[in-house]
């Protein structure tokens, strides 16, 4: 019968998107029978409205929260775009039966680029001299002195994909490269020529700081008032990761009362930030809005993939990227996929 479940048209929700159209997942998904709803605002009482009724969430930023969740009967799949998991409550979606997704792989080259376009900027003052000639201050002393960077300490945070990409690149500069990450237990890898160091001795001894950790309960405000006291003083902080890693208000005493030189932000607090906001005015940071992901090809991947977890759902297999594998021996999943359940399992 035409209006059977199987045959029903579905419906995935877009709850945002930083890109001009939707033709890729529209493309993708009608192959599955499938339609996109798309949020006007994002926020959550309209998200809540919007997910009565729908099979499938696509999310970008905005979060995707228990009263969404809840008020989503249907819901099979929640597909983000991107590998950070902090705008979906991934435990209540296991809970609730519901499988979460991301893209694993997704713009390790262009955060990495960006994380050392950043440092080369603090490094060689390239914003801070366009800003001062551009205000009528043609004098290349404004910013010095200025440091060569072969023989410099470059502290990454979180050795993953991103941190150990950043690494290839900054030894290609001469940097010396130590690295923390509390799941390496004292060597990184064998094919890295990385130091594994504690966060202490991280703190103390890098002239660059790049974070590249998620955003938990246990790195929230992981760079805080104690940490910025154990810093060099000349000494660069970047973050192309999460910006509540940072306690904000922290980094500006830290830049004030100069405990660290300065720092370099491809991601806020608040996200767009206010017109005052003392960190993005403030003459020791250089600000860029969320953009270390942003490519012509990543963005494509990003699309392809994040679109072929709901598909792959929808039309009963298992998807390629189940962040919350536990949810495949809950009874109480939605999904119903083809393979037997031990077979899930692996």
């Amino acid at each position: 019968m035409n209006d059977s479940p199987s045959n029903r048209q579905k419906r995935i929700l877009v709850t945002d998107y930083a890109w001009d159209s939707l033709d890729v997942e529209k493309k993708i998904l009608e192959k599955v029978n499938a339609s996109l709803v798309v949020a006007t605002t994002g926020d959550e009482n309209e998200l809540v409205s919007l997910a009565a009724d729908v099979d499938g969430i696509l999310t970008c930023w905005k979060p995707v929260t228990e009263r969404v969740i809840n008020n989503s009967p249907n819901c099979q799949v929640i597909s983000r775009y991107g590998i950070g998991l902090d705008n979906i409550d991934v435990a209540f979606s296991t809970k609730t039966g519901i499988v979460v997704t991301n893209v694993p792989s997704y713009c390790v080259d262009e955060v990495s680029d960006h994380a050392m376009a950043l440092l080369l900027a603090l490094g060689r003052k390239v914003a801070f001299y366009d800003r001062a000639i551009k205000s009528g201050t043609y004098n290349l002393r404004s910013e010095t002195p200025l440091y060569r960077l072969r023989g410099k300490t470059l502290g990454i945070v979180g050795f993953g994909a991103i941190g150990q990409a950043l690494y290839q690149k900054a030894r290609g500069f001469g940097l010396k490269v130590i690295a923390y990450d509390r799941r390496l237990a004292g060597n990184p890898t064998s094919q890295h020529d990385v130091s594994s160091v504690t966060f202490a001795e991280l703190l103390r001894t890098s002239d660059y700081i790049s974070i590249h950790v998620p955003l938990t309960a246990t790195t929230r405000h992981l760079f805080n008032r104690d940490t910025f006291s154990q810093m060099k003083p000349s000494a660069f902080l970047i973050n192309t990761a999460r910006g509540d890693i940072i306690d904000s208000e922290a980094l500006l005493e830290a830049l004030d009362s100069k405990l660290i030189l300065g720092a370099a932000l491809d991601v806020l607090s608040t996200e767009p930030p206010a017109a005052n906001d003392a960190l993005v005015l403030h003459p020791r940071t250089v600000i860029t809005p969320h953009a270390a992901f942003n490519s012509q090809e990543s963005l494509e991947d990003l699309r392809q993939i994040a679109s072929i977890q709901i598909a792959e759902v929808l039309s009963g297999r298992v998807p390629s990227h189940i962040v919350n594998r536990d949810v495949l021996k809950r009874p109480n999943l939605r999904a119903r996929f083809e393979l037997p359940l031990n077979e899930r399992e692996g």
